[in-house]
């Protein structure tokens, strides 16, 4: 009587062993189908299911699962990317182009020979004045070109913030006058940052040039110090801005008027941004009603 009831239980373990399988193999079908849907329509939302109590393959199937989403976080980001840049290759033909036709135009009228001397001269201004902003232009896409080569390296010394603040401000002051924009500049004595000097002076410049390129009527700029930081903080007048605008204010993309001419997308300050960063600081900008406020954070020199 025994033996039957051994046979019996080995047999009924049997049938379950075959039973749960079948219920692998076919789990195992199931899953397989399902990745070939997804691979055939991957822009779903689709993920591999499993209805087994299988541990290891639960397991599995999350695994692939974690796999799909980030490849699919993987492909957004390329699509993005690819997105971004051809709305850059879009905007530099656009800031390249708008320079060189009026170099060319006016370079066409200095060939008419009724020209008189004055308007000569006013045309080889403005000309200069053209080449002037696409040599800007030119070298700032050749920096955001070298923000990650790995063959410019950052010299990181004690720098002073002050004095290079304002020795770079000197070298603006006719572009000020041309504006007619009020500066003002309020010195105060803080600590030594650690910084690479020509990024230093690269940053300032790019913050006057948008100053220059947006301010209305007025330019101030002032430094202050925390525990840990030197900050320069910028602020100039502008039109109206919405807080959508204000988050893109750092991307490549960005320009604040998509109908102005001559402005150099959102370089200068994205090279503000990626070279703070490189130095151990930050960025942040702000709105306070019609004034655009931007301060810079500059890692202080320590002497330890």
């Amino acid at each position: 009587m025994s033996s039957w009831l051994i046979i019996s239980i080995l047999v009924f373990l049997l049938i379950a062993a075959v039973v749960m399988l079948l219920l692998f193999h076919w789990d195992i079908r199931r899953m397989t189908r399902q990745l070939e849907d997804i691979n055939e329509h991957f822009g779903t939302n689709e993920l591999v299911r499993t209805n087994t109590h299988n541990k290891n393959l639960a397991t599995f199937a999350a695994k692939i699962n974690q796999l799909i989403h980030l490849y699919k976080q993987n492909q957004q980001s390329v699509e993005r990317r690819e997105l971004e840049l051809r709305q850059e290759i879009t905007n530099i033909s656009h800031d390249l182009r708008t320079p060189i036709t009026s170099i060319k135009g006016f370079s066409e009228l200095l060939t008419d020979p009724s020209l008189s001397e004055e308007e000569r001269k006013e045309f080889l201004t403005i000309i200069q004045k053209k080449i002037d902003n696409l040599t800007l232009i030119v070298d700032l896409f050749y920096e955001l070109s070298q923000l990650h080569s790995s063959d410019k390296k950052l010299h990181m010394e004690k720098q002073l913030l002050d004095q290079t603040l304002v020795e770079t401000m000197l070298l603006f002051y006719d572009d000020f006058e041309k504006k007619e924009l009020k500066v003002d500049i309020k010195e105060a004595s803080v600590s030594p940052i650690l910084a690479d000097q020509k990024a230093t002076v690269r940053m300032i410049t790019n913050i006057i040039h948008n100053a220059l390129t947006y301010a209305k009527s007025h330019f101030t700029i002032t430094l202050a110090e925390d525990e840990d930081y030197v900050v320069l903080k910028a602020v100039n007048d502008v039109d109206k801005m919405n807080s959508a605008e204000l988050e893109m204010i750092f991307k490549r993309t960005f320009r604040l008027d998509q109908s102005r001419t001559g402005t150099h997308l959102g370089l200068g300050l994205h090279i503000v941004q990626e070279l703070a960063e490189q130095q151990g600081g930050k960025v942040a900008a702000e709105v306070q009603e019609n004034e655009f406020i931007l301060s810079v954070y500059f890692k202080k020199w320590d002497l330890g």
